[in-house]
């Protein structure tokens, strides 16, 4: 993964409590077998209405929005079923970030695993976020990982927010959490070495105990 240490960026919002993923991605977008497209199914049914026509007063489909990569959000985003096509759908339509007041748990950890930040902030300094996107098309966003802080273009929402250890190391660095697991290699190759030391008996039961059953028992005399 490439490494995010700082986003700055125009910013959108959305005002729609509970999205949840099976909206930011819905589920005729799910039959690839790769990640390709997924751009097309994001928030489709938002975007267009059943005839397939762009709804032009949905906030991303307005040219003012265009190049956006920040979304200011309602409470509990991504809530629903794990479904991790809406964070690479997100991704694919240049989403770097989305700030809101509380995310689905799921989503929250598929998100962070993949390099999407998520920026937790009270709901008040959401609204002005929300307020300043709406007044100033486009209005940027700087976000500091290193920091944990961001500031609003117009400075009137300044604001430190939390992540968890793990998850500020891995966007720092670039890693998934295979990657983030490979880095402990040495003390897990260390334990490794220690536990077959210490009960050797445990090393391939299942294959000793296949063998055992295999072999024929021995003819009586």
């Amino acid at each position: 993964m490439t490494p995010v240490h700082r986003i700055e960026g125009r910013t959108a919002a959305l005002r729609i409590e509970n999205l949840d993923t099976d909206q930011i991605m819905p589920k005729q977008f799910l039959r690839g077998i790769d990640k390709n497209g997924l751009r097309d199914g994001l928030l489709y049914d938002l975007r267009f209405d059943a005839a397939g026509r762009a709804r032009p007063d949905f906030v991303l489909n307005r040219p003012d929005h265009a190049d956006v990569s920040v979304l200011i959000a309602g409470s509990n985003f991504g809530c629903g079923s794990s479904r991790e096509h809406a964070v690479w759908g997100l991704q694919q339509a240049g989403i770097r970030a989305v700030v809101a007041p509380s995310f689905g748990e799921i989503f929250y950890s598929n998100a962070m695993g993949n390099g999407l930040l998520l920026v937790t902030l009270p709901e008040a300094d959401v609204r002005r976020l929300m307020a300043e996107a709406d007044a100033v098309p486009g209005n940027a966003v700087s976000i500091d990982v290193q920091t944990q802080t961001l500031r609003s273009g117009s400075g009137s929402v300044q604001a430190r927010f939390d992540l968890l250890a793990r998850h500020r190391r891995m966007l720092l660095d670039g890693l998934d959490a295979i990657g983030l697991s490979l880095t402990y290699r040495d003390r897990i190759d260390a334990f490794a070495r220690a536990h077959w030391a210490a009960q050797p008996w445990l090393k391939n039961v299942a294959a000793n105990a296949i063998a055992s059953i295999a072999e024929p028992p021995p003819r009586s005399r």
